[in-house]
Order: structure tokens, then sequence, then C-alpha cells
């Protein structure tokens, strides 16, 4: 199929299935200078994974293709991930009204995008495509491009300026959550020396002597520290259970001891008021 559509052409075409390349050339028959440029832009859409239906549709007057490079505009990754796909939008919506309204093929395709169409979409997917990668909403774009359609309509509006009615959009400064834990760096003391480095596991081998034991101590020393954290968990555990069987503090004795000393007292008083009602009878006789 692409062999033909460059026979029309007048241009030759060799296909290498081995080292997976494409070659075009004239031929002495080539009347037109710019058929081998639009050669080489079928093999750049063909290389980007265009289906080939539409790839060969460059070959036509007044299609061109473009192949915008994204990658290198956004440094994060997740970022970058995220705006390519604003350039979709859900289910393809957003991809789907740019075609419509600039009149152009897009393929948003690993780190490049591929646009085919007139030179005046060209030149306004790639502002858009360029925006969007730079953190502008590509809906923003459909705006604009939506009420140019309309204005385009009316023949009064030719010679005159569309600011007025075109949307200007702000840009707005959010502003950043501060970090909870901030230092205060007027309090510490200069010293123009780093840091001491953190010491490695030789040193501290080193330092306690176990690095000059030999590989038998070695072992040894580690299975008693091994056997000793087993037994200081088995303990735990050990009183953990026993903890269930303590009997809980009984409160009765106490009670016992209030209650009898207030009858104690109750008794006491009764005995000193039967003895002042005693002493007047033994007056009386």
């Amino acid at each position: 199929m692409i062999t033909r559509a460059l026979e029309k052409h007048n241009i030759d075409c060799t296909l290498d299935l081995i080292t997976g390349s494409m070659t075009v050339r004239t031929t002495r028959k080539t009347y037109d200078p710019a058929a081998i440029l639009n050669a080489r832009d079928l093999i750049k859409l063909l290389s980007r994974s265009v289906p080939a239906p539409q790839a060969i549709k460059v070959l036509e007057d007044g299609v061109y293709a473009d192949v915008v490079k994204i990658r290198g505009l956004v440094r994060n990754k997740e970022r970058f991930v995220k705006r390519r796909q604003r350039l979709l939008g859900p289910n393809g919506s957003t991809l789907k009204a740019l075609e419509l309204l600039t009149e152009t093929y897009l393929l948003v395709q690993g780190n490049t995008v591929s646009v085919m169409g007139p030179h005046k979409g060209l030149k306004e997917m790639r502002r858009i495509i360029i925006d969007t990668m730079d953190n502008i909403h590509p809906i923003y774009a459909i705006k604009t491009l939506m009420i140019k359609r309309e204005l385009a309509k009316d023949p009064e509006l030719a010679n005159e300026s569309w600011d007025r009615f075109l949307p200007s959009y702000k840009k707005k400064n959010v502003a950043r959550r501060k970090p909870r834990f901030v230092t205060d760096k007027s309090t510490k003391v200069y010293t123009p020396f780093p840091p001491a480095r953190e010491k490695s596991k030789v040193d501290l081998q080193i330092e306690s002597g176990e690095y000059f034991l030999s590989k038998e101590a070695r072992e040894r020393k580690e299975k008693e520290k091994r056997e000793e954290t087993m037994r200081q968990k088995m303990e735990e555990r050990r009183k953990e259970r026993a903890s269930e069987f303590v009997p809980p503090k009984e409160d009765s004795g106490e009670v016992k001891k209030k209650k009898k000393h207030k009858r104690e007292k109750g008794g006491d008083e009764e005995e000193g008021k039967k003895k002042k009602r005693k002493k007047p009878t033994e007056d009386d006789d």
C-alpha cells in the first residue's frame, strides 16, 4: 500500500525487514521536488506508530506533518505522565475536540506527539501542546478556539480585533503549605568543620573488640546474645500469663474495721446519755 502510494508521486522505496529500516529516493520520472520531503515525513509518522492509511495522506497537497517532542519540557516523570494525559482527556474527548477545532490528526505516543493537517492547524496544535506541558489545561484553548470559530462566521467582524470577545485567564499563585518543623539556624553555632562521620559496622566491632575474635568465638557470642534475648522474652511472657492469676485486692477488712469503729463510738455515746439520765435520780433521793 505504501509502495503504491509513493509510485503515484514517482518515489522509489526500499523496506529492509532485517534491520527494520525504510529508504526512499527519487527516480528519473520525479517531477515534484517536495515529494521527497513528503516521503521523509511519511517515514517519520510511520516510526511514531501512525496508522499507514492515515500517514499516506501526508503525500497530498495542503497536508503537513509535525512531531513535537514533549519529554524534555517536564523533568518529573509523574508530572509528565499527568500532563500528557490531559491532552487525551477522559475517553479521548479532549483529543477529539482539538482535532475537530484545528482540523488536524493528533496521536500521542510515548515522548512525542504526532500532528497532521494544514499549516495553520499545526501551528495552533504545537502552541497548545507546549502550553499543556507548561501546566496550562487544554480546555482553555478549546474554549478560545470555539469562540474564534463562531466569530469567523460573522463577516462584519472580519476586519476587527477579537480580543474583546476572547476570554483572558490570569494565573493564580496558590500559597504553598508551610513546613511543620522549621529549624532555627540562628541558635546554632557556626563551625567551619563538617559533622563527624557516622561509625561503620567495622569501626563499632573494633571498639568492642569483636573484630579481633575468631570466627568460632564470634558465633558463640552471637548465640549467647540470641539466647539472652530469648530468655528475656520468655520471662516477660511468663509474667504476663501469671498476671492473670493474681487475685484482686480485698477492701472488705478495712470496711469492717470502719463499721466496728462506728459501732463502738455509738455505744460510748449511749452509755454517756444513760449516766446523765441517772444522775438527777440520785439527787432526788
